[in-house]
């Protein structure tokens, strides 16, 4: 194998299906490649079995900032948009009710600020308070059981887009290969990236390829090779891993949150129905550090040692990082649930925070579920640094997308295709109101929602 080519694009999880989506789609560039290392699209932290299977809105994640739901609700009404779009029969994504729970006063002063005085309530004009006997009437597992003077208040909306990012990925590849110059090659492992006087050689065990602009969206080893190429000196990664509990029949109808500790940068645990059967409710994640860089993958034990580098500043901001007050015991927890019955017995009293009655044989460890998000830890200021990472170097881009990274595929792709465009120096155009017509423009607005007549409903499963 050997090729030239305008853009070759690194990963073919849903970051990188993504910008290939997009530039393919809806830019004038004429050659551009994908090369993946697996046999299959998206067969690992995109896969629906390695993920929550959330769209991130920042409406009920109770972690984020306003400012930051501002940045995440485009990106999520992005993705949305294009579901809507091109999945109407519900292959790769389903909608249903979806609430973030606070259980007594303090949880409850806390959503009521939230909604009213943070500005939440505005910036998400379906997102409404609802009392016991609402949430009741919506996931009725959730109050069964649950003390009656125990005060309840839960933010609900209907946009609970769960997705399968793993068919999400394979649509975007397969909507981009329908246009002329483009080219995926899958099982193809990239062994080295070496700047030319051109551009980019990406040595594979193919072959090489040759390109003007280079993007790596390898997920974790996006990193490792910016390292090997001189970027991101002051940076390493703390590789996080994700696991779930099931429980069958179908506790929950939709998706449930709980309140979000705000220095934590994992997601709360939370329960919600899978994408592909309801009659399965997910809970978690829970999240364990780990020193690999692909889930159950000790061949990735060495990369990760490659990226953290073992000298002394990285070892310095692990130790500050993990001595944290409140990280320090989550971690320690979140180790204790994965180990054999013991992990079980440990994790049942988050399941029973979104369903009381739940018992320990009603849950099951998810066997084979789970990825691994790296977050991003700055050397230089022995910190973690929370949402996603972006190196842009000599018209090269590196990757490294923690959560909500899939929620925010498409803005990132179109923010990546603007610094491609500007890479090739006005050779290339970028139609963005073609892409935003695709995408943001098909996803439904409350006021649409409201004139069919839909507005305060519960769920959107009548729609399906």
């Amino acid at each position: 194998m050997s090729g030239e080519y305008d853009l070759v694009i690194v990963g073919g999880g849903i970051s990188g299906a993504s910008l290939l989506y997009t530039v393919a789609k809806f830019t004038d560039v004429e050659s551009v490649a994908l090369v993946e290392k697996e046999d299959e699209i998206a067969a690992i932290n995109s896969h629906h079995t390695n993920n929550s299977q959330t769209l991130h809105f920042g409406d009920i994640e109770t972690n984020y900032t306003l400012e930051k739901a501002e940045e995440v609700k485009e990106g999520a009404e992005l993705l949305a948009g294009y579901l809507e779009n091109h999945d109407a029969e519900r292959e790769m994504h389903s909608k249903r009710s979806k609430m973030v729970l606070g259980v007594g006063d303090e949880e409850v002063d806390s959503l009521e600020s939230r909604y009213d005085e943070e500005g939440f309530g505005d910036l998400y004009p379906k997102l409404r308070p609802i009392g016991r006997e609402e949430i009741s009437e919506v996931e009725p597992k959730v109050v069964e059981g649950r003390d009656p003077s125990d005060e309840l208040l839960a933010l609900q909306t209907p946009d609970g887009y769960v997705v399968d990012y793993g068919e999400t990925a394979k649509s975007f590849v397969e909507a981009a290969e329908e246009e002329a110059g483009v080219d995926v090659y899958t099982g193809t492992k990239v062994e080295d990236v070496t700047e030319t006087t051109r551009g980019y050689t990406l040595t594979t065990d193919e072959g090489p390829l040759d390109c003007d602009v280079a993007v790596v969206a390898a997920g974790s080893h996006s990193l490792q090779i910016a390292k090997e190429m001189g970027y991101g000196e002051d940076m390493v990664l703390l590789p996080v891993a994700g696991s779930f509990f099931l429980a069958e029949d179908g506790p929950l109808n939709g998706k449930v949150y709980t309140l979000q500790m705000k220095k934590l940068p994992f997601a709360a645990v939370h329960g919600d129905a899978d994408v592909h059967d309801d009659s399965i409710t997910r809970f978690g994640p829970t999240a364990k550090v780990v020193p690999e860089l692909e889930r159950g993958r000790l061949s990735t034990v060495e990369d990760f040692l490659d990226v953290f580098g073992l000298n002394l500043p990285s070892f310095l901001s692990y130790a500050n990082i993990l001595a944290d007050r409140i990280l320090l015991p989550f971690v320690i927890r979140n180790l204790i649930y994965d180990l054999p019955e013991v992990g079980r017995r440990a994790f049942l009293p988050d399941v029973q925070k979104v369903v009381p009655t739940m018992e320990l044989d009603d849950i099951q460890r998810a066997k084979g579920y789970g990825g691994v998000r790296p977050q991003i830890v700055d050397t230089s200021k022995h910190s973690l640094d929370m949402g996603e990472a972006k190196i842009v170097g000599d018209d090269i881009v590196f990757n490294i997308t923690p959560s909500p990274g899939a929620s925010t595929c498409l803005k990132n792709a179109m923010r990546d295709t603007h610094t491609v465009m500007d890479f090739f120096d006005g050779a290339y155009e970028f139609d963005e109101e073609a892409f935003r017509a695709d995408t943001i423009d098909q996803f439904p607005r409350a006021d649409e929602h409201a004139e069919e007549g839909v507005a305060a409903t519960p769920s959107d499963e009548s729609e399906e």
